[in-house]
């Protein structure tokens, strides 16, 4: 989470939003720098387990991850 303030408005933003569902892992929003897939493939997660939920269905075959 990013939590802080600009002037007088406050700001709060979620970075990172990650699920576990059917044994994946599903991540709903990367806002990270360095992309959170990437970082997982290099710790040993298959890429077969890893489905980019904020891709439509129908984009997820380009991604060479799971589809769902």
């Amino acid at each position: 989470m990013n939590v802080g303030g600009n002037g007088n408005r406050r700001i709060r933003d979620c970075v990172l939003q990650i699920d576990i569902k059917n044994d994946k892992i599903w991540i709903q929003h990367d806002g990270t720098e360095i992309g959170i897939a990437g970082e997982l493939v290099d710790l040993g997660v298959h890429k077969e387990d890893i489905v980019l939920a904020f891709h439509a269905p129908y984009k997820r075959k380009y991604t060479g991850l799971a589809i769902e």
